[in-house]
């Protein structure tokens, strides 16, 4: 972030990644929310973006259009312009945007101020990661894949005004560290202990079943090495439902730390906003792990 004279805070992010869903619009919507979710992440509103591409030489040209479509449509629901870009060869398509945003900074929202005693919400279900995979793999139900795509396509703009409104001033968005790489990050910034209650925890339809018979990215597994010894899983937590929570989301929700004395007014603000209040743990003084799982 830099601090401007008149007290905003300019806030620059960069995201970009290969094709979640077969459909090229909406894989150009996704990497757009995607993109624009960190600048969300820190209470900014996007203002200009920069694309990031590069395809290959024999993906047909509607293609290449309509995932510039879908991306082009996304970055103006959020309010913002498409200043410019660059575009590459690659061996497999890319796709996704620098983002330029502001941020008031007195209201900024950053991952290093949870305190002991917080409570925490998380803004969209968990699962991308299973049932991404699942559709790759043909294991994945049409309704199942209908909703996860329509998850990942939508802006955390709205969750973004909700924490502001309420005066949160820690979250982050959970993405490719899914959400124990996130929350960890929370945590050792803010030197304190984070802790799930695995039944609040929103999951898409179909996530647990598809974890169950094995079918995860590749995240779950890079991210449960890299949270080695950050991590007390509790006791009697099936299987499935840590990988899942250890897994890779695109264009996952917010994942809001909040004083508890100013959490009613985070939930009226969600609820306003027809968005979920899922109030899925707490923050704890620093203990021997980053974080804490708990039934």
């Amino acid at each position: 972030m830099f601090r401007l004279q008149n007290g905003t805070g300019l806030v620059l992010t960069v995201d970009f990644f290969p094709p979640v869903v077969d459909d090229p619009e909406l894989y150009g919507a996704i990497a757009a929310a995607n993109a624009l979710s960190d600048c969300y992440a820190m209470g900014g509103k996007p203002v200009a973006v920069l694309c990031v591409a590069g395809f290959p030489a024999e993906l047909p040209k509607d293609w290449i259009q309509k995932i510039f479509k879908g991306g082009f449509d996304k970055v103006a629901e959020a309010g913002a312009v498409v200043a410019g870009g660059h575009t590459v060869r690659h061996s497999e398509p890319m796709f996704g945007f620098s983002v330029t945003g502001v941020v008031d900074v007195e209201k900024m929202i950053t991952n290093e101020s949870a305190r002991p005693g917080d409570l925490l919400y998380l803004t969209k279900p968990l699962g991308c990661g299973p049932v991404a995979t699942g559709v790759k793999k043909g294991k994945t139900r049409p309704e199942w894949a209908e909703a996860a795509m329509r998850s990942m396509a939508t802006l955390n703009a709205a969750a973004a005004d909700a924490a502001l409104e309420a005066g949160a001033k820690t979250a982050t968005d959970i993405t490719g560290f899914g959400l124990l790489g996130h929350a960890a990050n929370i945590a050792r910034a803010s030197k304190v202990t984070i802790v799930f209650d695995i039944n609040k925890l929103p999951f898409l339809d179909g996530a647990i079943e598809l974890a169950r018979n094995g079918v995860l990215s590749g995240g779950a597994g890079r991210n449960r090495v890299a949270l080695e010894g950050d991590c007390d899983y509790g006791t009697g937590i099936a299987g499935e439902l840590i990988s899942v929570v250890l897994d890779s989301e695109t264009s996952g929700g917010l994942l809001i730390a909040i004083e508890a004395g100013k959490a009613a007014k985070l939930e009226a603000a969600l609820r306003s906003r027809n968005l979920p209040v899922s109030q899925v743990g707490s923050v704890e003084n620093a203990g021997k792990v980053a974080i804490r799982l708990k039934v």
